[in-house]
């Protein structure tokens, strides 16, 4: 079976930092989105590159009427999830496996009935799963050969770069690691685009028979122009086969866009599959806020992905840990900081937050309304320390000061930070004890 990765494990391949810091999240943050496999190569089909035939289908009777019109009875039936590992997977109900052979129509509906309306668990999704709302129905091929194709912005190498292999239908890391001269890294010129005589070469690299290398440099370059043209961070597939009857194929497709291109490419975000995402992510895509849920109890909110990871530390160094990363970004709106104050206090886990604000294009005033906005209208009862510094930082704390709310002000980020700490401390032992506390600011 395929094995699909993220541009984290890519970045490995090539042989540079994944970029993730100590808490799993990444230095230099890069949003981007990522459409079901089904949709993935029917937007490959479209661009003239050579996928199976295949057909989605949300329902079980629906899957039995696509594998009875499909014209042949050798099926695979995929879940269609956001999630990798989908192979080894397990379903509720017991299901092992979210890539299943089937023979029938009958046999489709059978295993559509115990995937669709399901989660599936694999090592990514941990316990929380992942629901399958539909499976891709398609026609099953018989391989000779199997090699990888890749293509990725990569920043180390300034641009586009291919990353290929002769030996696909596994993980490529595997590869990268037990045979790294079988992998290919081919730079490309991102001005003159992938050039003919350079996909010939690749595909020989590869090797595919001389008989193929022209269908194989054709499908790569059809790849490449998909790539630029849709704005894509990355088009893996794995494998690219030559089948049985000697037809080069995309056998299995991940594409990630570049969120940033969304303006440009409204057909393709259009398509995000919203199920797929936590109910914060959602909310936080919609705010156009940068948020990731952490397993701490110290929610944050900072301006800058930097000053944010430093916030991350000093509560990690102080004994603490961080419920959230959370940046508001430098021209956050009142209504942005409303909603992320809503989505830090919607984890029942966070015990106290920390605000961390360096006003530079972010005026701090801003900020100190957002937060007394919120404070009132979601009624919060968890302590917040607040540092401000930079524009307005004055008219911001006589705001606070006017407000009467009990929000503790510290200038210094290390005391701020082991504030923070000691009143989750507070909070924790609190609430193992199943009592109230109540926090008065000294006169």
């Amino acid at each position: 079976m395929a094995k699909l990765l993220g541009r984290t494990a890519m970045a490995r391949v090539l042989g540079g930092n994944p970029g993730f810091n100590s808490h799993g999240l990444p230095m230099q943050q890069q949003r981007s989105l990522s459409l079901h496999e089904y949709l993935c190569m029917k937007l490959l089909k479209d661009a003239g590159v050579s996928v199976p035939y295949g057909l989605v289908a949300r329902t079980p009777e629906e899957a039995y009427q696509v594998a009875r019109n499909m014209g042949t009875t050798d099926l695979v039936v995929k879940a269609q999830v956001l999630t990798g590992g989908r192979e080894k997977g397990t379903f509720e109900g017991g299901l092992k496996g979210g890539v299943r052979i089937v023979y029938s129509p009958e046999e489709a509906r059978e295993i559509a009935s115990l995937m669709i309306g399901k989660k599936i668990f694999t090592k990514q999704t941990g316990e929380e799963g992942q629901i399958c709302n539909q499976v891709l129905i398609c026609e099953r091929r018989y391989l000779r050969r199997e090699h990888y194709f890749a293509i990725m912005m990569e920043r180390s190498f300034q641009g586009p770069v291919i990353i290929a292999s002769s030996q696909g239908g596994v993980h490529i890391e595997d590869i990268a690691a037990g045979k790294p001269e079988a992998i290919i890294k081919e730079p490309v010129d991102i001005v003159e685009g992938l050039r003919n005589d350079q996909a010939l070469k690749l595909a020989q690299k590869m090797g595919f028979p001389s008989n193929l290398t022209y269908d194989a440099a054709d499908n790569m370059m059809k790849l490449y122009d998909f790539f630029i043209q849709h704005d894509a961070l990355m088009v893996e597939i794995n494998p690219m086969v030559e089948d049985s009857t000697g037809k080069v194929m995309c056998m299995d497709a991940k594409i990630i866009f570049d969120s940033n291109s969304a303006f440009r490419q409204k057909k393709i975000f259009d398509l995000q599959d919203w199920s797929q995402v936590t109910e914060e992510d959602r909310d936080a895509a919609h705010a156009e806020l940068n948020y990731i849920g952490l397993d701490g109890n110290i929610g944050c909110l900072v301006n800058g992905a930097g000053l944010a990871m430093a916030t991350m530390d000093i509560i990690k160094l102080n004994g603490g840990t961080p419920a959230n990363y959370l940046n508001v970004g430098g021209g956050a709106t009142v209504e942005q900081v409303t909603e992320a104050f809503k989505l830090i206090t919607s984890n029942g886990n966070v015990q106290a937050i920390l605000v961390n604000i360096f006003g530079g294009l972010m005026r701090c005033d801003v900020i100190a309304h957002g937060i007394i906005m919120s404070v009132k209208d979601l009624d919060l009862k968890v302590p917040i320390v607040m540092r401000l510094q930079g524009t307005r930082v004055e008219d911001a704390k006589v705001l606070i000061a006017e407000s009467g709310l009990r929000i503790l002000a510290c200038g210094d980020l290390d005391k701020a930070a082991k504030m923070a700490v000691k009143l989750s401390a507070i909070m924790n032992l609190a609430r193992e004890a199943e009592v109230d506390v109540m926090f008065q600011l000294p006169p």
